[in-house]
């Protein structure tokens, strides 16, 4: 191990560390349930092949570099930065347990929820892989939890595709060869901060002279992140608090619903629009149910906000790991009864948030952090336990179309959970797969005690929306 090597985290990246740091509440890594065929992973005697299970995951782990990595921070800024894990043990991420024989789908969700609600070891790659047995149907679950810092939605799609195979594999394929490179020295990480300051002003140099020049259209590309900039700004104007806008403890509640894709696109092909603003129409509707129902909240005196990540990846960037999201915040026409005239009021919103590339500006933030170090923000995360300007988080992630396996095992279901932080009392992400979209519902466990109806009025929401398309008036 002579060579060393490090990766310095991005601003995005690092901001989902500060952002734990600052909510000792808060926990954030994402996650997903996987419910697997059971036979295929069991010995001769019937009980689960853990070994076998955890020789094909290190088999894959070439694939994903970033799984035999753990933090480091540089001694001047003290940013993280990544370094291979001389110490690392596959022993450590697998995990077993199980559920009562049979296990319902009920005591699964709360064995999720009380997994989800742990802490990363910071010592450690950021990941854990569950491995649930004993679930009803003879299906097994595994549980995946990855930190923030690590992916985004897209890239932890491009990570389930690494990790799991298109075809049936009856065993591991054999173990590559792994030699990881030493750490850095405190002195060679402070050598490559000061670098990295002392080169700042040469960088901001040279992006002057192009805008002077109007290279590339520099001036025009300025003045475009400038007006997006200032209207994401302008949605920072807050939100209506609802009853799960407060402060949130450390425990989750998990809930999911299966949903057909078709049935999905078959609304979007009817009214035009997008896959997205069907699920914020879903989403909308849901919410109304909740609160009016539920909780007894006027409706009309709501300004119900929601955060919807936004890829930002271009074409190179596929296959990398790390954040390349943004976001646009949209307002859900709850008191809108018609759930028709509440999609063309979200279509109408997305539309215009296309045309005035709002996302461009809170890209914009995210780079200027990349300068600024981790004041601006732990500022921002330190302000996000005294309320936001969203109420709830909505992200749409596409997924694998095919079939994956595990082994021989087939993934059946793949449910994706989001971390809650701050006054969210409430997430919600969806992910599909192989002809099914899932909704994955997270929540505070004393906020929000009866998710399940939150699942409940979702189902309700997309039968009104699908019904008002087959009968209009």
């Amino acid at each position: 191990m002579t060579e060393t090597h490090y990766d310095r985290l991005s601003a995005m990246d690092n901001s989902f560390l500060v952002y734990e740091d600052a909510s000792p509440a808060g926990a954030m890594h994402v996650a997903s349930t996987q419910i697997h065929e059971a036979a295929p992973l069991r010995r001769n005697d019937g009980s689960l092949d853990i070994e076998r299970i955890e020789e094909y995951v290190a088999s894959r782990l070439d694939r994903i570099p970033r799984y035999r990595q753990r933090l480091l921070r540089t001694p001047l800024e003290g940013h993280p930065v990544w370094v291979d894990d001389a110490a690392f043990n596959i022993r450590y991420h697998v995990r077993h347990t199980r559920l009562p024989r049979p296990g319902s789908e009920r005591q699964l969700k709360r064995m999720v929820g009380r997994i989800f609600s742990q802490r990363l070891d910071r010592e450690k790659p950021l990941w854990e892989l569950w491995v649930v047995e004993g679930l009803e149907g003879d299906r097994v679950a595994v549980l995946s939890k990855v930190h923030h810092c690590m992916v985004d939605g897209v890239s932890g799609s491009e990570l389930l595709a690494a990790l799991l195979t298109p075809e049936p594999q009856e065993k591991p394929d054999a173990l590559a060869p792994w030699d990881p490179r030493a750490e850095p020295t405190r002195t060679a990480l402070g050598v490559g901060e000061v670098s990295r300051v002392l080169r700042a002003p040469l960088g901001a140099g040279a992006a002057v002279g192009r805008w002077l020049r109007d290279e590339d259209h520099a001036r025009h590309n300025a003045t475009e992140r400038l007006r997006a900039l200032a209207g994401t700004l302008g949605d920072l104007r807050g939100a209506t608090p609802v009853p799960f806008n407060r402060p949130v403890g450390p425990h989750r509640r998990v809930d999911w619903l299966p949903m057909s894709l078709q049935g999905i696109k078959e609304v979007r092909e009817a009214v035009g629009g997008t896959v997205n603003d069907v699920v914020l129409t879903v989403a909308s509707g849901a919410f109304a149910r909740f609160l009016a129902r539920d909780r007894g909240v006027d409706l009309d005196t709501v300004r119900f906000r929601v955060m919807a990540p936004v890829s930002v990846r271009t074409p190179d960037e596929q296959g990398a790991f790390g954040n390349r999201v943004s976001a646009w915040t949209v307002e859900l026409p709850l008191a809108e009864r018609d759930p028709v005239a509440r999609l063309d009021a979200i279509r109408e919103q997305t539309r215009a948030l296309k045309e005035s590339r709002r996302a461009l500006g809170a890209e914009t933030l995210t780079q200027v952090s990349e300068w600024t170090g981790s004041a601006l923000l732990s500022l921002g995360a330190r302000l996000m336990n005294y309320g936001t300007p969203v109420n709830t988080v909505v992200t749409n992630v596409p997924g694998p179309r095919l079939p994956l396996y595990l082994l021989e095992s087939r993934l059946l279901e793949i449910h994706p959970h989001v971390p809650i932080m701050g006054t969210l009392g409430i997430g919600v992400a969806l992910f599909s797969y192989d002809g099914t979209i899932s909704w994955g519902f997270t929540a505070d466990w004393d906020l929000v005690p009866d998710l399940h109806d939150l699942a409940l009025a979702t189902e309700a929401s997309f039968a009104e929306l699908r019904q008002a398309r087959r009968n209009p008036e």
